[in-house]
């Protein structure tokens, strides 16, 4: 895996990074740290990418378990260290997980086993930060439309 990141120019603080997957993300600072507020902070996509890593992980493995998933959201709020490096010391993640018929045992094992031992990015920051869990089952009754 790569990634560059590139400074976008001598005045503000925005950094456009590509991936090695051919996609583009571009980041900004704080207006008090010199940034201009235009993108996502670096700390800010660390916290999205692990809860990009941790519901990619809960969906398949929920699909793998034969359940009838049809949407899958995490909220996550965190707190970090006031002193330099400002590193995540809590964060608390949030899964409302949708679908019919959704065993809770199942729903609490797929978040279990995602966080101990598939997402790589929580089990990165579980070093620095306490982590903890819960969930919400919501059943769809709706039904889907036909596929063609």
């Amino acid at each position: 895996m790569e990634c560059t990141v590139r400074w976008t120019g001598l005045s503000g603080m925005t950094f456009l990074a590509e991936t090695g997957s051919g996609h583009a993300v571009t980041m900004d600072g704080a207006p008090d740290g010199g940034g201009r507020n235009l993108a996502p902070r670096p700390m800010e996509l660390v916290l999205a990418g692990t809860g990009g890593c941790t519901a990619y992980d809960v969906v398949l493995i929920l699909r793998k378990s034969g359940q009838d998933i049809r949407g899958c959201e995490v909220k996550m709020t965190s707190e970090r260290a006031e002193k330099d490096p400002k590193v995540f010391t809590r964060i608390n993640f949030h899964f409302t997980v949708r679908g019919r018929n959704l065993k809770p045992n199942v729903v609490e094992r797929a978040i279990k086993l995602s966080h101990e031992k598939y997402c790589s990015a929580s089990i990165m920051l579980e070093k620095t930060a306490e982590m903890t869990h819960s969930y919400d089952i919501v059943d769809d009754l709706a039904e889907l439309p036909p596929t063609s």
